[in-house]
């Protein structure tokens, strides 16, 4: 296999490619001044297996095209097959139309992915796990619970664990929240919100008791960090002991970190599919924990046609 990253991530992919031991391929990737994107591989690709890895986070649209570029220059190449590893998939919140006359454009940049010449798709977590239906290419969709639940067990004492309850902040995460709650055999809340617009949560209800209890909320986005603030202060005010939270993807807009550092949360625990800046390294609040090594044994698994769903039991 072949290993080439685009400019979202590069750590990530050097993590992954020593996860692996195997070098990543050289490339150049320049913008002219009118920011058109130009790309040229430096290896011979011709018959290779293809591993691309380009999250498509913030400047969304520039990785978006960049991911797409590279795809057409491996395709002219003549590789032999082209995985897409998009550990973070941008545009996965526009999954529907929610009123007249508005796009699905999670449906339009798989159409893309997939007319620019990829064979494959891997992801973590989804926004919505019908997205992997909007691709007409193979698509396998990772959780990121394997390390969540390692981390979990590393950073809280064996009595914390007794007292854990796990919350899902909307009726949309239960499957997720459940699942990973199992693995304590612990229980689970939700948070009942009403949203009035756009960008904005009102925390309403939280269903369940959580009296006494030390809380870990479950997401797969944070974005301005509204809903998680609020859901973890409404948490508190029902006398929850504690509130930790782990979310899979740290999109972390302004204003997020402000809002995290002012909360009532202990500490919010993202992954590394999205590359962060230096105010969210030294936020005391967030840590990162990789997911290089679950993203290498995936690729691994896909090189050598072995079961990727295995590794979630």
């Amino acid at each position: 296999m072949k290993l080439i990253s685009g400019t979202s991530n590069p750590t990530l992919a050097r993590e992954i490619a020593d996860v692996l031991d195997v070098p990543l391929t050289s490339i150049d990737i320049e913008r002219f001044r009118d920011q058109e994107i130009f790309v040229k591989i430096n290896e011979n690709v011709r018959g290779e297996d293809i591993f691309l890895i380009q999250p498509t986070s913030a400047p969304a649209n520039d990785h978006l095209m960049e991911l797409l570029i590279i795809i057409d220059a491996l395709v002219r190449a003549s590789a032999k097959r082209i995985t897409a590893v998009v550990p973070y998939f941008g545009y996965a919140r526009q999954d529907r139309k929610t009123g007249g006359r508005t796009p699905i454009s999670a449906k339009l940049v798989a159409n893309l992915v997939s007319k620019a010449g990829a064979d494959r798709v891997l992801n973590i977590d989804l926004h919505a796990g019908q997205i992997q239906g909007f691709f007409d290419i193979p698509t396998d969709n990772l959780f990121g619970q394997p390390v969540f639940e390692a981390d979990i067990k590393d950073k809280f004492s064996k009595s914390e664990r007794d007292n854990l309850m796990f919350v899902s902040p909307d009726t949309g995460g239960v499957v997720r929240t459940r699942s990973l709650a199992k693995q304590f055999n612990a229980d689970i809340a939700i948070v009942d919100k009403r949203r009035p617009k756009a960008g904005e949560a009102e925390v309403m209800n939280i269903i369940g008791d959580v009296a006494g209890r030390t809380c870990i909320l479950l997401d797969d986005i944070i974005d301005s960090g509204g809903t998680l603030c609020n859901a973890a202060t409404a948490l508190k005010d029902k006398g929850a002991n504690s509130v930790s939270a782990y979310i899979t993807h740290g999109v972390l807009s302004d204003p997020a970190i402000e809002r995290i550092t002012k909360s009532v949360l202990k500490e919010v625990v993202i992954t590394d599919t999205i590359s962060q800046p230096q105010k969210v390294k030294d936020c005391p609040k967030v840590r990162e924990v990789s997911v290089a090594t679950l993203l290498g044994e995936a690729i691994r698994r896909i090189a050598n046609d072995e079961s990727v769903s295995k590794l979630f039991g």
